[in-house]
Parts: C-alpha cells; structure tokens; sequence
C-alpha cells in the first residue's frame, strides 16, 4: 500500500525486453537502501525490484501492465515518480494508494497561476471511473484533490514544491498519465450499481 506521496524521480536508465515482458533499470537516490522483492511505485504502477547494482535497480513490468498504464511508453531518459511502500506505523499523508492503475488519462491543458499551475485531464469514463470535488486521484502515483471535476475530466493544482519534486513538470499537453482513483469511491460506485441493479 501507498500514500501517493512521491519520495523521489529515478531516470531510466536502461530498458530491456524479455519476450512479453520488460524490465526497467533505474538510478534512484535510495536505490542502496532497497531489498529484492521489494515493492516501489512507478508512476503509481506497483513493481518488485528484481535486481540491485549500486545506485541503480531493475524492475519488471508484464504486457497487461504495459498495456494499461503509461509505462509502455516509457523510453530511456524517462523521469519516474517513485515511492517505496508504507509503514504499518507511518502517517497517511496522502490517501490510500493500491499502487495498481485504473486507466491513463491524456493532459489538454496547463494554466500557471501566480506560481502553482493547474492540469487538465481527460479520459475514458466509460470504464465506470469518476471523480467528485474535493475528492483524491493519484495521477502518476501523486496524491492530489480534484478540483472542476465533470464526466471524463478534472483538474489538480500544483503547488511549486510537487511541481519540482515530481515528473509533473516535464508534463505537456498530450502527456499521457496514469489514474488511480479513490478507492472507498470505487466501492461506493459498485455498490450504488448492484443497488440499482436489484
């Protein structure tokens, strides 16, 4: 579990394809601190750290990970927001975070104002997601509220320290991020559904 806190970027470093699977290797500052089988989010996208070396780690992701986040399209260079798991006994900065992506979302807009910036974006809402005002999305694994939330899009607001401290700003309209969407929401959403079902 995850509090959408980002800890730190890594950059990728290399990339390697493995029949249907491809594994990352990233440069982190607390890449000497990790363990194999350890579970680190990688733009909110939950991987296990296969292999160690120094200030680098590699991780794995599978086609239906690649298929359904932004990972796939990834490429060397790439800045990651990374965040190692929670503590049982650390403070839930963010929000509950599952680390396992519902959908992308494409960016359509961004407005500096007066040194935070606002972010647009839109996707799918066929596949049953929404969000509500005032409510948390993790867009990239970063916990943020919703603000100007409609049917198939919102908005967040930046402020200057996640803006610099996260891939948020290398961002461009088009840049295609990953959603994870509250999850006591998605639980109330299905329950509403089979209410009105029955």
């Amino acid at each position: 579990m995850f509090s959408g806190i980002v800890e730190t970027t890594g950059r990728i470093v290399a990339i390697r394809e493995e029949r249907g699977n491809r594994h990352f290797t990233l440069e982190c500052p607390f890449a000497g601190e990790l363990k194999i089988d350890q579970s680190i989010a990688h733009n909110g996208v939950c991987l296990t750290v296969v292999e160690l070396d120094g200030s680098r780690y590699t991780v794995t992701a599978i086609r239906e990970t690649l298929l359904k986040s932004n990972l796939g399209g990834l490429t060397e260079g790439d800045l990651v927001n990374l965040e190692r798991s929670m503590r049982p006994d650390a403070l839930l900065d963010g929000h509950i975070v599952q680390g396992h992506v519902d959908q992308t979302a494409r960016c359509t807009a961004i407005r500096e104002a007066d040194g935070s910036w606002y972010y647009t974006f839109e996707y799918d809402p066929s596949a049953g997601n929404i969000t509500v005002e005032k409510g948390s999305v993790a867009v990239n694994g970063v916990s943020l509220t919703v603000v100007n939330s409609a049917e198939g899009s919102f908005q967040v607001a930046i402020i200057p320290y996640t803006h610099e401290h996260t891939n948020f700003h290398t961002f461009r309209v088009g840049t295609v991020v990953n959603l994870e969407f509250d999850i006591v929401g998605k639980y109330i959403t299905k329950l509403v559904k089979q209410y009105i079902k029955a």
